[in-house]
């Protein structure tokens, strides 16, 4: 009963662009833009909920701060909104050391893990220092910006053993951001993709619940 509307960011995917790297964090919430405001002429007067994950996720965020009003929710699955010292402290090396995101990482479900690494349209290689100079400043600009407006229902599910946005600094950053209407759901023993995880399942049915009850459906 929806229409979903997905894009490959600048530099991923299909998309054009030096693999993997991002110059500035506002570019790809101006693309997320251009799709959404796409995705509202094709289908006019639905309503526009959208659901962000990991990078995904801090573009989202950063998204919905500037333009809140045209959503009707927002989801954000592990986002990268606090940042990951880990990565950060990549930085202080010259050059980057090649440390690839790990598949066991992923999912407790070895598959996606095996999906994740044959898959040739997936950036393999080392972190850009720009891509990583990117996320660092997007998630500064998040906490900067303030609080999601009071009036957007915003759900915010992650897994307690995400290395790539860690629980911790995500519940920091929530913080600060987080406006009235907010909830928020974790998952035990869930590594960084929610959705794809062994209880995938009870993940699909906690954001499809939330939706309808942010639509009144």
């Amino acid at each position: 009963g929806a229409v979903v509307v997905g894009l490959d960011h600048h530099g991923h995917g299909r998309s054009e662009g030096e693999r993997a790297l991002i110059e500035r964090g506002e570019d790809l919430t101006d693309d997320l833009r251009l799709v959404a405001e796409w995705a509202q002429a094709e289908h006019p007067g639905l309503p526009v909920v959208m659901i962000g994950h990991s990078m995904g996720g801090l573009i989202a965020t950063r998204y919905a701060q500037e333009h809140g009003g045209e959503l009707s929710a927002l989801v954000l699955s592990g986002p990268v909104i606090g940042g990951n010292p880990a990565l950060e402290a990549l930085l202080e090396f010259d050059p980057i050391p090649d440390v690839p995101i790990d598949p066991a990482g992923l999912s407790r479900d070895p598959a996606v893990g095996e999906a994740y690494a044959s898959d040739p349209l997936v950036y393999h290689g080392p972190f850009l220092r720009q891509t990583l100079e990117a996320l660092v400043a997007g998630a500064a600009a998040a906490a900067e910006a303030g609080p999601l407006s009071d009036s957007l229902p915003t759900l915010w599910i992650h897994g307690t053993e995400d290395p790539l946005a860690p629980l911790r600094a995500t519940e920091d950053a929530f913080a600060l951001i987080a406006g009235e209407d907010f909830r928020q759901r974790i998952y035990e023993g869930a590594a960084h993709e929610v959705f794809n995880e062994i209880n995938r399942e009870e993940v699909l049915d906690d954001v499809c619940e939330f939706i309808a009850a942010a639509l009144g459906d």
